[in-house]
């Protein structure tokens, strides 16, 4: 079964909104790479300052590909502050990271469930 990859991004009030708009802004950036099946990005409602980026991969294999190859490339010279777009992107001086620490979780997928079909 698939492996999900949980990104605990600790995020202050003042650039919640920095970060969602660079992650709105990479849309695209992993959903061609091979073996990525999901992505969220999870915005706290109360009582935790940490977003949360879920990814859903085939395989660990398919995500060290993916964190060698293209999300280092996106990330090239970027500070602390989140594997997952939460560097923000583009060329030249880059922008400071939106969040202030990074921790990733992972996890097998052992069961799963779907809606029923009506």
């Amino acid at each position: 079964m698939s492996i999900v990859k949980i990104n605990a991004l600790t995020v202050p009030a003042e650039q919640r909104e920095v970060l969602e708009q660079r992650f709105a802004s990479r849309a695209g950036a992993v959903e061609g790479s091979d073996g990525f099946e999901w992505f969220e990005l999870l915005r706290p409602v109360e009582g935790t300052d940490q977003y949360l980026v879920y990814t859903r991969w085939r395989s660990e294999e398919d995500f060290q590909a993916w964190m060698e190859g293209p999300m280092k490339a996106a990330h090239q010279g970027g500070g602390q502050g989140g594997g997952q777009g939460a560097g923000g992107e583009g060329g030249g001086e880059r922008p400071k990271p939106a969040a202030s620490g990074s921790s990733v979780w992972s996890f097998e997928v052992v069961q799963q469930a779907a809606p029923k079909s009506v």
